[in-house]
């Protein structure tokens, strides 16, 4: 299996302005989200991507993508009808081609010097299928995420066969359907914000918006858990824990938190350590002095 093409939706309406904010990225260089995840994608050999806008959009998503954005191939989703909708509207751009797939209101840091979506497709093309990236995740965070229930494979302490996708489910619905054996207890698998797909995510994709059938979550429009569900009860579907970590930049802090993670991962740790050390040293004497 040959991935060749990535998608980034951003057409959500919590997801069209954050692509275009600025960090300081693990290099030392203002980067913004938009141009931080293309690099994360051309990391992992793919140079051809597709991005889900609103139309209208376009002209700011290039404008911040600087140089890649010869690179983009804008993809419009006209009405907000959810995140599996957002993907089954770049059926045309990826045709009959693996894909990777990754949220633009995420960014990925690795711990190691594999990166986050370099490591996801090197598992999916060894396993010739799909492929989604989770991450141990508390119990307190599952209305933020979908999550999946499996085994681990024999011998193969990371990679998981998933048998049950659920969409932000409650802690009692998790408890009962999602407990993955060698857990934290109290954690579950939630997604990562990044997939490699295969076709046969489209084909259900189109079956469920044909049919109207938004069953899994009923407001919340087509969503990309209700196909991978779909999808591990007709071929191999599989989950790669990876050695890294994703930051939701819609949460309260979390561009806050995102910054923080680039910045103790990259190349001016020591210098942001120290004025972390400096900034709570004066907030204690402060309060010494109060």
């Amino acid at each position: 299996m040959n991935v060749t093409k990535a998608v980034i939706t951003a057409a959500g309406r919590r997801q069209r302005t954050l692509p275009l904010q600025s960090l300081i990225d693990r290099d030392g260089v203002e980067k913004s989200v938009l141009t931080i995840l293309i690099e994360e994608v051309m990391a992992a050999g793919i140079d051809e991507i597709g991005v889900v806008v609103r139309p209208g959009d376009e002209q700011s998503y290039a404008q911040v993508a600087g140089n890649h954005g010869s690179r983009l191939h804008f993809i419009h989703q006209t009405e907000p009808l959810g995140h599996g909708h957002a993907v089954y509207c770049a059926r045309e751009f990826v045709g009959r081609d693996p894909f990777l797939h990754l949220v633009s209101d995420h960014l990925y840091v690795s711990r190691g010097p594999q990166g986050c979506a370099e490591a996801l497709v090197a598992c999916a093309t060894a396993e010739e299928c799909t492929v989604s990236a989770v991450q141990a995740t508390r119990e307190s965070l599952l209305p933020h995420f979908g999550a999946v229930g499996g085994r681990r494979l024999p011998g193969r302490q990371q990679i998981y066969e998933i048998d049950t996708v659920i969409e932000k489910p409650a802690p009692t619905e998790a408890e009962q359907h999602l407990i993955v054996p060698g857990l934290r207890a109290g954690h579950y698998l939630c997604f990562f914000g990044m997939h490699v797909l295969t076709p046969g995510v489209m084909g259900i994709l189109a079956e469920q918006i044909e049919s109207g059938d938004h069953a899994d979550r009923p407001g919340h429009g087509f969503t990309l858990s209700a196909a991978l569900a779909g999808l591990a009860r007709r071929e191999k579907y599989l989950a790669l824990e990876l050695a890294g970590a994703r930051y939701d930049l819609g949460i309260k802090y979390g561009l806050l938190m995102a910054q923080m993670a680039l910045a103790l991962a990259g190349d001016d740790r020591e210098e942001v350590l120290a004025r972390l050390l400096e900034l709570l040293a004066q907030r204690e004497l402060g309060r010494q002095r109060d």
